[in-house]
């Protein structure tokens, strides 16, 4: 039991890992997403999707610019570069697939490693909006 504690709790206070991606305008689940690092860096990628009933169930980032452009939604790579500074992950960059925007970003682990509340600005972290996302079990 001691052999698997130290890796048990290293994790919970990673972001590496499974998240649930809660709305902020109307608090329903969207999606699942993988945060996983990459060449020292994290990155999200978009495992699971939770349409409304009016939406396309295999949406495609239409609104996205470069290699995105018309990328299934489901395995889309939608967050890079953040890196360890203190006690949060900044100098990233986010993609919204909605509006096909990238923002900057940063993000934070609360609530004992439960929760991960993640920020997309413009320019100064003033300037922007925070999710907040739970750990998927």
């Amino acid at each position: 039991m001691a052999a698997c504690g130290p890796s048990a709790g290293a994790q919970e206070f990673s972001p590496l890992g499974l998240w649930k991606t809660i709305n902020d305008v109307d608090g329903k689940l969207r999606s699942i997403v993988l945060i996983m690092e990459v060449d020292g860096e994290l990155q999200g990628r978009i495992e699971k999707i939770f349409p409304n009933p009016d939406e396309e169930p295999n949406p495609k980032c239409n609104k996205c610019q470069g290699v995105r452009k018309d990328q299934p939604i489901v395995g889309l790579v939608f967050m890079t570069g953040l890196k360890k500074v203190g006690g949060e992950f900044t100098d990233g960059q986010i993609l919204d697939p909605d509006d096909g925007k990238v923002y900057q970003s940063k993000m934070e682990l609360t609530d004992g490693g439960k929760k991960l509340k993640v920020r997309g600005y413009v320019g100064m972290p003033l300037f922007g909006r925070t999710q907040t996302w739970l750990r998927s079990q």
